[in-house]
């Protein structure tokens, strides 16, 4: 394809994670010829290489790097370079053995692995400096080279060494000024906490139930703060010698610690792991909500760096079936991805990644993934230019804001269970699976940047915390007449993890027209059975029980069982020209499904076609195109109604209406018309 643009780019990357440093120099000019035979464009490299490009301090070695680009850009393939901070070299760690994390019980974590470093650690800090600067520098100029990955999979592991107790303090100081509002904010005279001065803060440690709260959920903040910072200081020395290169990391998907609106503000693009058979049980709902979470963060196109192209390690994790390669490729496509990467090209022979497989076995022959891999590239390619500046268009969201899911998590009782049973991403799910099911696009919306006017519904599961800022933007978005959804402990603490002083759901009760009078958990399993009152569905009142007062709401539902009998279960209220509905319990899917329903006769939200079990359908729109794709997560054929649309088969190129079949892990990409 030709490149575009925007840095030379082309609009859709499709390739693998390549390793030439794991293999004889004699094999590489094979493997560029195997992946051109695949229509790779794109590998990424050296992203864990740091031993290889400064085998001694201060002393650099790119020529067998250059020698890899140069045989893989005989056959038209550029790259993607890592940067190699996730794994430090080990004549750096024996020089200076404090850059490893320290764990809450004081001990130095082990060498000889990777992301086991500190990010504020002043001298990972200057040899992170050095090695991104001499690759950048090295080059900048070549034209091999498209972009750069920074680090790898960044996550928050907490360090409770001495570089991190001394800027958590400065941390807490440039936020309170004095420790007098800390003490306030954080109500550390509970257990007589306070503190009289900055040296005697310490970060929060396991077990978290027995720690102030407040404190916890500002050690999280700052944690994922500083590797915000660390991949900054990144990505200014590339965009200072580099302006022309895109810039991006590889995200994780549904992994909450980091606050992913922050790392990514700092990024051209997106990238994603995309593992959907991480182990026996796949969840074919929450796959699709970690690509729109991806999508979402920048809303705009993103990348997959590493898609599953074969058995992981973990969990004793199956092989691929024929056919989920080539359809989780698409499916990618089909959520607003832009560039496909598998990984990796070929599974290796040694480390911890053994039986980490790859689109080629440990022999390096080509076998039936390889095949799979062909056939969905050939596809991808025709269709290409129909999915070329297009994206999503939803216009139903649902809130994300971390500091939420972090304190979600803290929400911990004696022996360290969740107070609701629940895990931070469910409330989510419970909702996000509704919408799924009927076809309904998603963006997940972050209050503080996005502008929410453009979404005719959002969901606001669970936010537990409230500030000024969120709360006008909540207040705003209904008044001027969009739709809002919230669920239990909505607005139940402040924007620093504490209680608030007033009824239920606190600051936004109003918004609601509700008090909650009274709440329960149910523990082990129970559940209590509820009702929707027009529409006489039943459903189960899981994990938590509101005893909602409706002061100035309609009712809509109520419980019909359990010591909450006969009171409120969920109410709705006009304010302003919107809507706000509060649901009271972690309701069953059958509440969600018919509040979905009523969304869709109330025409604010709109399925892209009719539901079928086990098919997933998309939209792509923008620069007079549109593509739908349909994708069949079952091993059997299904029969899809199109709606009353006619369209064609862009792989086929034959016009369909009525219902179209849709052969076992398989897809259909369809245009109007």
């Amino acid at each position: 394809m030709k490149d575009s643009d925007c840095g030379g780019v082309p609009s859709f990357r499709f390739g693998v994670d390549y390793y030439p440093e794991h293999w004889p120099r004699e094999r590489w000019a094979k493997d560029a010829e195997m992946m051109a035979e695949l229509g790779f464009n794109t590998v990424r490299l050296a992203e864990f290489a740091w031993s290889r490009m400064e085998p001694v301090e201060g002393k650099f070695d790119f020529s067998w790097l250059d020698e890899a680009l140069e045989t893989l850009s005989k056959h038209g393939i550029k790259a993607v370079l890592g940067t190699p901070t996730a794994a430090p070299p080990p004549w750096l760690v024996k020089a200076h053995p404090d850059i490893l994390q320290v764990d809450a019980q004081g001990r130095r974590k082990p060498e000889g692995t990777r992301k086991n470093c500190c990010a504020v650690n002043p001298n990972y800090i200057e040899h992170t400096k050095r090695i991104v600067e001499a690759m950048v520098l090295h080059y900048k100029d070549n034209p091999s080279i498209i972009g750069w990955q920074i680090d790898n999979e960044f996550d928050v592991n907490l360090c409770y060494c001495e570089n991190s107790v001394t800027a958590f303090r400065s941390w807490l100081k440039e936020k309170y000024g004095s420790v007098e509002r800390l003490n306030s904010a954080c109500g550390l005279v509970f257990w007589g906490q306070e503190y009289g001065s900055w040296d005697e803060v310490f970060p929060p440690r396991p077990p978290f139930d027995m720690q102030n709260p407040a404190l916890c959920l500002e050690w999280h903040r700052f944690s994922s703060d500083a590797w915000v910072n660390y991949q900054r200081l990144q990505v200014e020395i590339i965009r200072r010698h580099a302006p022309h290169h895109m810039v991006t990391h590889n995200f994780m998907g549904l992994y909450k610690e980091l606050d992913y609106f922050k790392l990514a503000r700092d990024l051209d693009l997106v990238s994603f792991d995309y593992y959907p058979k991480w182990s026996s049980k796949t969840d074919h709902a929450a796959s699709a909500m970690a690509h729109d979470v991806m999508r979402s963060l920048k809303k705009k196109p993103y990348w997959i760096m590493e898609l599953q192209s074969g058995a992981v390690k973990t969990h004793l994790a199956p092989i691929p079936k024929p056919g989920e390669i080539r359809l989780w490729t698409v499916q990618s496509v089909a959520r607003g991805a832009d560039g496909i990467l598998y990984f990796r090209w070929r599974s290796c022979r040694f480390g911890a990644e053994e039986y980490w497989h790859g689109i080629l076995d440990h022999d390096g022959a080509p076998r039936r993934r390889f095949s799979e891999v062909k056939n969905v590239s050939g596809e991808l390619f025709r269709i290409a230019p129909f999915f070329e500046k297009t994206f999503f268009d939803a216009s139903t969201g649902i809130l994300l804001v971390y500091d939420n899911l972090w304190a979600w998590d803290l929400e911990v009782g004696y022996g360290g269970e969740n107070y609701y049973g629940m895990s931070a991403w469910e409330p989510v799910l419970d909702v996000y699976r509704a919408l799924y099911k009927r076809n309904i696009l998603v963006d997940f919306v972050d209050p503080f940047t996005d502008d929410l006017s453009k979404y005719r519904v959002l969901f606001a599961p669970s936010l537990l915390l409230l500030n000024d800022k969120l709360e006008d933007a909540l207040r705003s978005y209904v008044n001027r007449g969009g739709v809002l959804i919230a669920t239990p402990r909505t607005g139940a603490k402040d924007w620093n993890n504490n209680i608030v002083d007033s009824p239920l759901p606190g600051r936004v009760s109003d918004l609601f027209g509700i008090t909650v009078e009274e709440y329960t958990g149910l523990p082990g399993g129970e559940a209590c059975e509820a009702v929707l009152l027009r529409q006489k569905v039943f459903f189960k009142a899981r994990n938590w029980m509101e005893k909602l007062v409706a002061e100035d709401a309609e009712v809509i539902a109520e419980y019909s069982s359990g010591i909450y009998r006969g009171k409120p279960a969920a109410t709705v209220k006009r304010f302003g020209k919107g809507v706000a509905i509060y649901v009271g319990t972690f309701a069953s899917s059958e509440f969600h499904d018919e509040l979905t329903d009523w969304l869709m006769r109330m025409g604010v939200a709109e399925e892209v076609l009719p539901a079928t079990l086990g098919v997933e359908a998309t939209r792509r729109k923008g620069e007079g195109k549109e593509v739908v794709f349909l994708l069949n997560h079952k091993e059997e054929a299904v029969e899809q109604n199109l709606g009353g649309k006619v369209f064609r088969d862009l792989v086929s190129g034959d016009r369909l209406s009525g219902t179209v079949r849709i052969g076992p892990l398989d897809y259909k990409a369809l245009a109007p018309g």
